[in-house]
């Protein structure tokens, strides 16, 4: 199981790139965290707790000077590698079948919510990868469905037959056990007690979820909260970031740090900071860029302004959606040419 983690470690880390080590890692369930934390000195202290929102795409948003942003958004970044290399005619040919697919009602036409969930599952298919190259060590049935007693049993089994007594530090694997169950049953939203694809995705990647945004607020405040009072003070939160060396003084971005908590993150001024204040803090209220690309695709390519596109205006537009050998040729004269 050890080696397992470590594959799965090398798999988070290599996806991280553009969200940040503390999207994978920190989320990580209890057991497999214990093993990697060590890692977390990749990410800068101050950042490490705050999940952002990644964009759609490292290129620029300007469809004058081409549209390799909204490629990358509307076909994740690996797929539109694939796509830049076909003709126009297999581009085409290949989107009318995606077209189909995101009109999951069958009604012939692609509305926003369509449109807006195909986009974020196409920047969420890594952590579906993931989850999939490694279900099959938890799925110990085969069922297609991962139960608790799965799970426990794989992560945790070696130990479980003397009540952890073999452990050295018998008090943190129960508490990790606890953690990890408490977890699991907030990922399974039906209760049946196992975990479908969708649910273990949940599981492994609370940030993700917004029905998961209570979990992943309590094991943060249980990380910090020293004292177990429930709540963070001060010398807490500083102490998370930054463990001075003997006679080493406070770097300023600590002192940075400590009027952020007063002045920014402690809201109330009670000098601590409670569930919602954390909250605020560690998942902050961002942009939606899978639903400004959803609105500005239908808005550029929504011909008879009905708020929604068939599949005629979407190939109409091909271009704007997918690549080609042929599109991104003219978009390099196109940008060449700007350049000179």
């Amino acid at each position: 199981m050890f080696s397992a983690v470590l594959d799965m470690f090398s798999v988070f880390s290599s996806s991280t790139v553009s969200v940040g080590l503390q999207n994978s890692v920190t989320m990580l369930p209890s057991f497999i965290w214990f093993f990697l934390l060590a890692a977390a000195v990749a990410v800068p202290a101050q950042e490490k707790r705050i999940h952002h929102q990644a964009d759609l795409s490292d290129r620029a948003h300007d469809d004058a000077h081409g549209f390799q942003y909204d490629h990358e958004a509307f076909l994740g970044k690996e797929e539109a590698k694939t796509f830049d290399q076909l003709s126009p005619e297999e581009s085409k040919a290949r989107l009318a079948k995606i077209v189909d697919r995101i009109d999951t009602d069958k009604d012939g036409y692609i509305s926003h919510a369509e449109l807006h969930y195909w986009i974020r599952h196409r920047q969420r298919r890594y952590i579906e990868e993931n989850v999939n190259k490694h279900w099959h060590d938890y799925d110990k049935n085969q069922d297609d469905r991962i139960g608790w007693e799965e799970y426990k049993n794989t992560t945790y089994g070696y130990y479980l037959g003397e009540e952890f007594d073999d452990v050295e530090d018998k008090a943190t694997y129960k508490s990790m056990l606890t953690r990890d169950e408490r977890r699991f049953k907030a990922a399974d939203r039906d209760r049946d007690g196992v975990a479908t694809r969708e649910e273990f995705t949940a599981f492994l990647h609370p940030e993700e979820f917004d029905h998961m945004r209570d979990v992943v607020v309590q094991e943060t405040v249980e990380d910090i909260d020293k004292d177990g009072d429930g709540k963070i003070n001060l010398n807490e939160y500083i102490g998370d970031m930054f463990s001075p060396e003997d006679g080493e003084s406070e770097p300023d971005w600590v002192q940075t740090e400590r009027k952020h908590f007063s002045e920014f993150r402690d809201t109330n001024k009670d000098g601590y900071l409670d569930g919602s204040e954390v909250a605020h803090w560690i998942l902050p209220g961002e942009v939606d860029h899978a639903d400004n690309e959803a609105k500005h695709l239908i808005h550029e390519t929504d011909t008879d302004k009905d708020e929604k596109i068939t599949k005629k205006e979407v190939l109409a537009n091909w271009n704007m959606f997918v690549g080609s050998q042929a599109t991104n040729y003219g978009e390099d004269l196109t940008r060449r040419h700007d350049e000179l």
